[in-house]
Protein backbone atom coordinates (compact mmCIF):
# COMPACT_ATOMS: atom_id res chain seq x y z
CA UNK A 1 0.00 0.00 0.00
CA UNK A 2 1.63 3.15 -0.96
CA UNK A 3 2.34 5.73 1.00
CA UNK A 4 -0.18 8.62 -0.62
CA UNK A 5 -2.88 5.86 -0.01
CA UNK A 6 -2.56 5.69 3.49
CA UNK A 7 -2.42 9.33 3.86
CA UNK A 8 -5.48 9.48 2.18
CA UNK A 9 -7.03 7.15 4.63
CA UNK A 10 -6.47 8.87 7.10
CA UNK A 11 -7.81 12.41 5.50
CA UNK A 12 -11.06 10.30 4.92
CA UNK A 13 -11.47 9.11 8.48
CA UNK A 14 -10.90 12.47 9.73
CA UNK A 15 -13.43 13.97 7.20
CA UNK A 16 -16.13 10.94 8.23
CA UNK A 17 -15.80 11.50 11.86
CA UNK A 18 -16.52 15.49 10.89
CA UNK A 19 -19.36 14.61 8.68
CA UNK A 20 -20.62 12.46 11.23
CA UNK A 21 -20.38 14.99 14.18
CA UNK A 22 -22.69 16.94 11.90
CA UNK A 23 -24.31 14.43 11.03
CA UNK A 24 -24.04 14.77 7.02
CA UNK A 25 -22.05 11.52 6.13
CA UNK A 26 -24.39 10.93 2.92
CA UNK A 27 -24.09 14.60 2.05
CA UNK A 28 -20.59 14.77 2.16
CA UNK A 29 -20.21 11.78 0.11
CA UNK A 30 -22.35 13.51 -2.27
CA UNK A 31 -20.30 16.37 -2.69
CA UNK A 32 -16.66 14.60 -2.22
CA UNK A 33 -17.94 12.30 -4.98
CA UNK A 34 -18.77 15.43 -7.32
CA UNK A 35 -16.20 17.52 -6.76
CA UNK A 36 -13.84 14.28 -7.89
CA UNK A 37 -15.94 13.54 -10.99
CA UNK A 38 -15.65 17.58 -11.40
CA UNK A 39 -12.13 17.29 -11.59
CA UNK A 40 -11.63 14.42 -13.25
CA UNK A 41 -13.71 15.68 -16.09
CA UNK A 42 -11.87 18.81 -16.73
CA UNK A 43 -7.87 18.00 -18.00
CA UNK A 44 -7.42 21.89 -17.17
CA UNK A 45 -8.62 22.31 -13.69
CA UNK A 46 -6.03 18.80 -13.03
CA UNK A 47 -3.24 20.91 -14.67
CA UNK A 48 -3.59 23.83 -12.87
CA UNK A 49 -3.64 21.57 -9.52
CA UNK A 50 -0.65 19.88 -10.35
CA UNK A 51 1.36 22.66 -11.46
CA UNK A 52 3.99 23.27 -9.51
CA UNK A 53 4.31 26.86 -10.82
CA UNK A 54 1.09 28.44 -9.35
CA UNK A 55 1.52 28.91 -5.92
CA UNK A 56 -0.67 26.63 -2.98
CA UNK A 57 -2.38 30.40 -2.29
CA UNK A 58 -3.15 30.63 -5.90
CA UNK A 59 -4.62 26.88 -6.50
CA UNK A 60 -6.70 27.84 -2.93
CA UNK A 61 -8.00 30.53 -3.76
CA UNK A 62 -9.23 29.90 -7.02
CA UNK A 63 -10.74 26.48 -5.79
CA UNK A 64 -12.39 28.20 -3.04
CA UNK A 65 -14.16 30.68 -5.13
CA UNK A 66 -15.34 27.54 -7.38
CA UNK A 67 -16.85 25.56 -4.67
CA UNK A 68 -18.23 28.01 -2.29
CA UNK A 69 -21.64 27.56 -1.27
CA UNK A 70 -21.62 24.52 -3.21
CA UNK A 71 -20.09 22.22 -1.24
CA UNK A 72 -19.58 22.17 2.75
CA UNK A 73 -17.10 23.42 4.70
CA UNK A 74 -15.01 20.06 5.94
CA UNK A 75 -15.05 19.58 2.14
CA UNK A 76 -13.49 22.42 1.57
CA UNK A 77 -11.29 22.00 4.70
CA UNK A 78 -9.78 18.67 3.29
CA UNK A 79 -9.27 20.15 -0.02
CA UNK A 80 -7.78 22.75 1.09
CA UNK A 81 -5.62 20.53 3.44
CA UNK A 82 -4.38 18.38 0.35
CA UNK A 83 -3.48 21.40 -1.57
CA UNK A 84 -1.61 22.62 1.17
CA UNK A 85 0.47 19.57 1.71
CA UNK A 86 0.87 18.89 -1.93
CA UNK A 87 -1.48 15.61 -1.51
CA UNK A 88 -4.34 17.06 -4.62
CA UNK A 89 -3.28 13.77 -6.57
CA UNK A 90 -4.77 11.47 -3.79
CA UNK A 91 -8.19 13.07 -3.94
CA UNK A 92 -10.21 9.96 -5.63
CA UNK A 93 -8.14 7.83 -3.10
CA UNK A 94 -9.69 9.76 -0.37
CA UNK A 95 -13.11 9.30 -1.98
CA UNK A 96 -12.82 5.59 -1.69
CA UNK A 97 -11.62 5.30 1.52
CA UNK A 98 -14.25 8.04 2.56
CA UNK A 99 -17.22 5.28 1.11
CA UNK A 100 -15.51 2.31 2.90
CA UNK A 101 -14.96 3.58 6.09
CA UNK A 102 -18.87 5.35 5.42
CA UNK A 103 -20.26 1.62 4.65
CA UNK A 104 -18.64 0.17 7.65
CA UNK A 105 -19.57 2.66 9.94
CA UNK A 106 -23.66 2.76 8.63
CA UNK A 107 -23.77 -0.67 7.42
CA UNK A 108 -23.95 0.55 3.81
CA UNK A 109 -21.54 -1.86 0.75
CA UNK A 110 -22.37 -0.63 -2.84
CA UNK A 111 -22.91 -3.29 -5.30
CA UNK A 112 -21.80 -3.20 -8.78
CA UNK A 113 -24.67 -5.05 -10.75
CA UNK A 114 -23.80 -5.94 -14.50
CA UNK A 115 -26.79 -6.94 -16.54
CA UNK A 116 -27.18 -6.94 -20.09
CA UNK A 117 -29.77 -4.34 -20.32
CA UNK A 118 -30.23 -1.32 -17.30
CA UNK A 119 -32.23 -2.35 -14.53
CA UNK A 120 -35.40 -0.49 -13.59
CA UNK A 121 -36.12 0.73 -9.84
CA UNK A 122 -38.14 -2.23 -8.84
CA UNK A 123 -35.57 -4.61 -10.20
CA UNK A 124 -32.87 -2.50 -8.80
CA UNK A 125 -34.63 -2.60 -5.07
CA UNK A 126 -35.28 -6.21 -5.79
CA UNK A 127 -31.57 -6.65 -6.02
CA UNK A 128 -30.81 -4.46 -2.83
CA UNK A 129 -33.10 -6.56 -0.93
CA UNK A 130 -31.82 -9.92 -1.87
CA UNK A 131 -28.28 -8.99 -1.46
CA UNK A 132 -28.75 -6.73 1.51
CA UNK A 133 -29.78 -10.20 3.09
CA UNK A 134 -26.93 -11.56 2.32
CA UNK A 135 -24.47 -9.72 3.13
CA UNK A 136 -26.36 -8.11 6.16
CA UNK A 137 -26.19 -4.49 4.68
CA UNK A 138 -28.01 -2.08 3.10
CA UNK A 139 -27.17 -2.42 -0.24
CA UNK A 140 -26.55 0.74 -2.83
CA UNK A 141 -26.61 -0.60 -6.60
CA UNK A 142 -24.64 0.80 -8.92
CA UNK A 143 -26.33 -0.95 -12.62
CA UNK A 144 -23.26 -1.67 -15.53
CA UNK A 145 -24.86 -2.86 -18.77
CA UNK A 146 -22.80 -5.75 -20.10
CA UNK A 147 -23.79 -7.33 -23.30
CA UNK A 148 -20.96 -9.90 -22.75
CA UNK A 149 -23.48 -11.62 -20.16
CA UNK A 150 -26.18 -13.12 -22.71
CA UNK A 151 -29.01 -12.85 -19.27
CA UNK A 152 -28.61 -12.66 -15.94
CA UNK A 153 -26.96 -10.46 -13.79
CA UNK A 154 -23.51 -10.44 -12.37
CA UNK A 155 -23.05 -8.40 -8.40
CA UNK A 156 -19.92 -7.93 -6.66
CA UNK A 157 -20.02 -6.48 -3.37
CA UNK A 158 -17.07 -5.70 -1.64
CA UNK A 159 -14.36 -8.94 -2.81
CA UNK A 160 -17.41 -10.92 -3.16
CA UNK A 161 -18.73 -12.12 -6.59
CA UNK A 162 -22.15 -13.35 -6.69
CA UNK A 163 -22.18 -14.70 -10.59
CA UNK A 164 -26.02 -15.83 -11.62
CA UNK A 165 -25.62 -14.66 -15.58
CA UNK A 166 -26.39 -17.12 -18.00
CA UNK A 167 -22.33 -16.73 -19.37
CA UNK A 168 -20.83 -17.32 -15.86
CA UNK A 169 -23.17 -20.50 -15.86
CA UNK A 170 -22.09 -21.96 -18.91
CA UNK A 171 -18.72 -21.40 -18.20
CA UNK A 172 -19.23 -23.20 -14.79
CA UNK A 173 -20.40 -26.23 -16.66
CA UNK A 174 -17.93 -26.13 -19.48
CA UNK A 175 -15.59 -27.06 -16.70
CA UNK A 176 -17.28 -29.55 -14.73
CA UNK A 177 -17.18 -31.20 -18.15
CA UNK A 178 -13.94 -30.70 -18.41
CA UNK A 179 -13.21 -32.26 -14.87
CA UNK A 180 -15.30 -35.31 -15.17
CA UNK A 181 -13.90 -36.38 -18.57
CA UNK A 182 -10.09 -35.83 -16.74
Amino acid sequence: MSRDTIAAKRYAKALFEVAAQQQKTLEVEQELKAVVEAIAASDDVQKFISTPNISESVKLDVLKRALQEKVSQPVINTIELLIERGRADTLSDLLDSYIRIEGESLGIADAMVYSTYPLSEQEQEAVAAQFGALANKKIRVNNVVDKSLLGGVKVIIGDMLYDGSLAGKLERLEKSFIRQAQ
